[in-house]
């Protein structure tokens, strides 16, 4: 009997997690649309948004955003990564970039797309980004993606970037036709459900979810492996159970004039 309930409650999880995978697929265009308030593109067709992932050091595009990279890029969006610096901190910065550059090919992200701005160790303030940003693509992205304000993992690089972001926008520094999505930080348990969590990311409200599914996380995978500096023993347990290589959801940062202080 019990091998009867196990197999049926794995049966029942895999139907389950395969139906919330296509539906995610399904509605991921109209999602993207509804957030950039576009009505006029196909019903499966990106290819006139520009979309502009910021992070802070090589490997962050594949241990947190990979998911929507990928996905972005199945679906022709033109897809676009500023790194905000080579991670030198010990003196491998010439390497790190090389892995970087790598790990976007996996994901689908040309060289020629890539940006790398080192400032040692010193991630910009508000002015700085924004000459930076303008910089990264041949026009003004559609879309901003970065951290929230909790950074995922707390970094203190992840959420300088967002607050130097949500400086220009609130301060209406940016064009009105580009809209800001911060990743969503999750608590801990969360965090390393791995697949297990795609439901409640499905469930709960967010303004963009991503999924990525087998196929999806061997690729995120193969991009991280491509990050040989950094794969100490926890990165590979990191790999294993995190939900960030399998899902991203994402909240609309708000823009207009406000007063914000940056501390």
């Amino acid at each position: 009997i019990m091998v009867i309930w196990v197999i049926a409650v794995t049966l029942f999880s895999i139907i389950l997690f395969r139906l919330i995978f296509f539906r995610v697929q399904k509605v991921q265009v109209k999602s993207v649309k509804h957030v950039l308030g576009m009505v006029s593109i196909e019903e499966t067709d990106l290819s006139t948004v520009n979309a502009l992932f910021v992070t802070a050091h090589p490997d962050d595009e594949c241990m947190f955003f990979a998911p929507t990279i990928i996905r972005l890029v199945q679906l022709s969006a033109r897809v676009n990564l500023l790194c905000l610096s080579q991670g030198n901190y010990y003196n491998q910065g010439s390497l790190r970039k090389e892995e970087l550059l790598s790990s976007c090919a996996v994901l689908g992200i040309p060289g020629s797309k890539v940006s790398i701005i080192d400032h040692n160790c010193q991630l910009p303030k508000a002015p700085q980004l924004k000459t930076s940003l303008s910089l990264t693509t041949e026009k003004s992205p559609t879309f901003v993606l970065t951290f929230d304000g909790r950074g995922v993992s707390g970094h203190a690089n992840h959420t300088a970037i967002y607050k130097a972001v949500s400086h220009l926008a609130c301060t209406g520094q940016l064009p009105t036709n580009c809209h800001l999505l911060s990743l969503e930080t999750v608590g801990l348990i969360r965090k390393y459900l791995s697949f297990l969590e795609l439901p409640l990311s499905w469930l709960l409200p967010s303004a963009l979810c991503c999924m990525s599914g087998l196929r999806g996380y061997r690729q995120a995978k193969a991009a991280m492996i491509c990050h040989r500096t950094q794969l100490l023993w926890f990165r590979y347990l990191y790999v294993m159970f995190s939900r960030y290589m399998f899902v991203n959801t994402f909240h609309i940062i708000p823009q207009g004039p406000k007063n914000l202080k940056i501390y």
